[in-house]
């Protein structure tokens, strides 16, 4: 059964293509829209673009549908932003953010392009920030007022949503997505806080909406250990627990993951429960699928409690700490890494769906799983073979994963077309569609289809083999 030969993918098959409001929309500042952390934060360092412009998809956004009509796609995962419908994150609407994400959705379903909406991508409205953010639980009650905005006025049209964007990341990598926090006690409230927030938008939207269905996005991937040594298969064991299952059971489960919980416990960073959490969490855990980002695997060793465990390892959003007592990053000397230290797992990712599959056994939804690289424009065309080659070995797996059981219903990559990556600007490109700008000299903001979207194409279509 593990070396069963590809097989084809259904008829019904979503595929598609991702993208976040504030990585590729721009207008910041329009149209009554309100400040967001991410627009507040602006650009990480002074030699990369803000989100200002990004890739100007909200002023195009009926120009980029069309070329994704073209491309074949049959899926389009973004996000609405928060401060674009709620400038003040709760409280007056501002109808015509409203009217932008309706209008881009009746774009996509005139070409029959399912919209995948996500409602939480990284972006909290500046003035929730202010109050005391993801640390203040009033952000909850707005959350869920956001999002019934989201349903009321787009859930006639909309099947599927996401409820927040990479949880995981926010909690153990805050500082470099925006999501701050002064201790490690204090993060883990913030998350606590998101899990009542998504289990109530859960539930909202069951109670709201009879056709559709949602569920959470974390980063979910596979942690091996660094040899054999039975120690280091208990810190893989445990950091998996750590970084992926907690987040995944407790939307499955609406509880947390036991071996997290004692670990929370023991470093005394388990969050304060109020009255009826337990019972908001558990009437909440109600996904109908499970979509993960897919980048990399990660590879650890036992901690040696020597004060050396806070190990570093580089590869820009892959970043990862060791700690003390925990776990030490290590290297997988298996694997090939990209321009910018992101290692390639292809195999990883067969491993993950299995993984997911095996404990959770809900249709899976691929939301991110991309390569970013420093494409290049000549005589008007881009060749990005090697885009073709990372995805053609993904594309791979997840059949073989199928073939193994997994349920997985569409695969929608990083990303649709360029876009602000947080820490690299434009320098890093992930699009099928190259947009011509460079970091500073926004120039036309041509649209130009890479060599990817035409292989993208012929694959939707059926007309080459993966």
């Amino acid at each position: 059964m593990f070396y069963k030969q590809l097989q084809s993918f259904p008829s019904d098959f979503l595929w598609g293509a991702s993208t976040s409001a504030f990585q590729v929309e721009g207008g910041a500042d329009v149209d009554g829209k309100g400040p967001s952390i991410q627009d507040a934060m602006g650009a990480r360092h002074p030699d990369i673009t803000d989100f200002s412009v990004a890739s100007d998809h909200y002023h195009r956004y009926k120009e980029d549908v069309k070329l994704f009509a073209e491309m074949g796609l049959k899926a389009y995962r973004f996000s609405v932003a928060w401060s674009r419908v709620l400038p003040a994150g709760r409280g007056e609407v501002n109808e015509a953010g409203v009217e932008f994400y309706s209008n881009l959705i009746d774009e996509l379903l005139k070409y029959n392009i399912e919209p995948v909406l996500t409602l939480y991508h990284f972006d909290l409205p500046q003035a929730l920030e202010e109050e005391g953010g993801w640390n203040n639980r009033a952000t909850i009650d707005a959350f869920v007022e956001f999002s019934q905005l989201v349903f009321e006025r787009y859930g006639d049209r909309v099947k599927y949503f996401l409820t927040i964007n990479e949880q995981n990341v926010m909690i153990l990598h805050g500082n470099a997505v925006g999501t701050k926090s002064e201790s490690k006690k204090q993060a883990y409230q913030q998350a606590h806080h998101m899990f009542l927030a998504q289990a109530r938008t859960m539930k909202l939207c069951h109670d709201m909406l009879d056709t559709a269905k949602i569920g959470p996005a974390p980063n979910i991937i596979s942690v091996y250990p660094e040899s054999c040594n039975p120690e280091d298969v208990i810190a893989a064991d445990n950091w998996m627990a750590i970084r992926c299952w907690l987040y995944l059971d407790m939307a499955y489960h609406g509880e947390y993951n036991s071996l997290v919980w004692n670990y929370l416990c023991d470093r005394g960073y388990q969050p304060d429960f109020e009255e009826g959490d337990a019972e908001i969490l558990k009437e909440g855990a109600q996904p109908d699928f499970i979509s993960i980002n897919y980048y990399a695997t990660m590879t650890v060793a036992a901690a040696r409690n020597d004060g050396n465990d806070v190990t570093f390892r580089e590869g820009d959003q892959q970043i990862m700490y060791g700690e003390e007592g925990v776990y030490r990053a290590a290297v997988n000397t298996n694997l090939s890494k990209t321009e910018y230290s992101w290692f390639i797992d292809p195999v990883g990712f067969r491993t993950t769906l299995r993984q997911v599959w095996d404990k959770y056994r809900l249709p899976i939804m691929i939301s991110e799983n991309g390569l970013g690289q420093k494409d290049e424009l000549v005589d008007g065309q881009v060749d990005d073979q090697y885009r073709i080659d990372y995805l053609k070995l993904h594309i791979d797996q997840m059949q073989l994963a199928m073939a193994d059981g997994v349920e997985i219903f569409s695969y929608c990559p990083w990303a649709a077309l360029d876009l602000v990556s947080t820490h690299q600007g434009y320098g890093k490109r992930y699009g099928f569609i190259y947009i011509d700008r460079e970091e500073f000299d926004l120039k036309e903001l041509a649209r130009i289809p890479k060599k990817s979207f035409y292989w993208y194409q012929d694959l939707i279509k059926g007309t080459t083999q993966v």
